[in-house]
């Protein structure tokens, strides 16, 4: 449910790309330089395309240059179609996940059958409803599918509002280099989402006996079993978001950063609480969760992007983050961590019942423990790396950033985006 931080300094200048023997290459400012990890995992135009998908985009374009000279009826305009509609699908990497999630759109729309008994309601609605006032909804399986669907629609969401919205935004905003290009795009998608998804995830809290922060109603009347339309949708929803954010960055085709290695096992520990705690009714723990990593995500995202943009508040607003990091990432998660050492136990019923589905027992609480802490564990070491370079800012002028794999050197590189290599071609 988090991520890392990274953003240059306002102002640094790109270090020379000449490398000897005996000189290490100059590295940068690194004020708000927290490159480890990142909030914001590549997206499909932001990835560095391999020689063989620039080979095959060649061929294509070969093909239907050929193809444009004489006429292509039957079953030949058939396959120069498909071949514009690959070509189509390379460089606007929207198009294919647009067309995907529409299939079902016009399945349902077409049907006569706009109940929860059609196949396709699961996909687009969520499932479960039971008659009251308010409608209450339960869990089960069919929750997966309404998942799979909506990494779709974010996986569309993100590439078009990267290659039709935020792209020309960084060209009108100045922006030139290549990958700072990628992750201006990258940042300011972030900061759209968690603008929707804080708000709504306070929203909830407010209307909850969690508010604010609370800890002891997390136990009080477990298992949560049922939820009112927004808290499922807000929950489901954040699910197909880190869903989506974690296979692209497995699927990453770009050279890992130094810290790949955490960033997945940060990546893996946020899916198994959000699987774990849905599955067994420990949703009232898993919101504020949510909540504390997305506000400080939506800070970390805002700082890259002032940073980007050489905004003049890139400093300040560097310190604001570290300030909202800390307090939302260690003390309110430690608050909740040392909720589940101890009132996880005190606070309601402490038995483990198969039928009734009361799972608040000895055994749960370790594996809520661990991943709870396990999650902090990630966020301490960055922690350590924020504090660290703050530090030789601050009190001894070094302006070096720990990283081996420097974003100003990324700078230099040519366009690997699937669209820059069709203008090139």
């Amino acid at each position: 449910m988090s991520e890392s931080p990274s953003f240059r300094a306002a102002g640094s200048q790109s270090p020379s790309r000449t490398k000897t023997s005996t000189n290490r290459r100059t590295r940068t400012s690194s004020i708000g330089q927290f490159h480890f990890g990142d909030n914001a995992s590549p997206g499909l135009a932001t990835m560095q395309a391999t020689e063989t998908q620039i080979q095959g985009s060649r061929s294509r374009q070969r093909a239907l240059s050929n193809a444009d000279s004489t006429n292509q009826p039957g079953a030949k305009g058939i396959r120069r179609a498909y071949i514009s509609f690959r070509e189509l699908c390379y460089t606007k990497t929207w198009v294919l996940p647009l067309v995907v999630s529409l299939i079902p759109v016009a399945l349902y729309a077409l049907s006569t059958n706009h109940s929860s008994s059609n196949p396709i309601y699961p996909l687009l609605f969520p499932s479960y409803a039971s008659p009251g006032s308010p409608v209450m909804y339960g869990k089960g399986k069919k929750d997966f599918f309404f998942v799979a669907y909506y990494i779709i629609v974010f996986t569309f969401i993100r590439e078009f509002a990267m290659q039709q919205i935020l792209s020309p935004l960084a060209e009108k905003a100045g922006l030139t280099k290549e990958n700072k290009v990628k992750r201006f795009m990258e940042q300011t998608y972030s900061i759209l989402y968690y603008s929707v998804m804080c708000p709504w995830g306070l929203y909830i809290m407010h209307h909850m006996p969690l508010w604010y922060f609370e800890t002891r109603p997390m136990y009080e009347h477990y298992p949560h079993k049922t939820h009112e339309l927004d808290f499922k949708l807000y929950y489901l929803l954040q699910a197909a978001f880190w869903s989506q954010q974690s296979i692209v960055l497995l699927l990453q085709l770009e050279k890992p950063r130094k810290d790949f290695k955490e960033l997945v096992f940060h990546h893996i520990v946020t899916i198994a609480l959000i699987f774990c705690s849905y599955r067994f009714h420990f949703t009232w723990i898993g919101l504020p969760i949510y909540i504390t990593m997305d506000v400080s995500d939506i800070m970390l995202a805002t700082s890259k992007t002032l940073n980007y943009l050489d905004s003049v508040f890139t400093g300040p607003f560097v310190f604001l983050f570290m300030a909202t990091w800390i307090y939302m990432r260690h003390y309110l998660n430690l608050k909740i961590l040392w909720s589940v050492a101890t009132e996880f136990r005190t606070v309601g019923d402490f038995t483990l019942n198969w039928d009734t589905q009361h799972y608040k027992c000895w055994i749960s609480q370790y594996i809520t423990f661990a991943l709870l802490f396990a999650l902090q564990a990630v966020n301490s070491y960055w922690l350590f790396l924020i504090m660290r370079i703050a530090y030789r800012i601050v009190f001894l002028d070094i302006q070096k950033d720990d990283r081996s794999d420097d974003e100003d050197e990324d700078d230099e590189a040519p366009s690997t985006t699937a669209e820059d290599d069709k203008k090139k071609q």
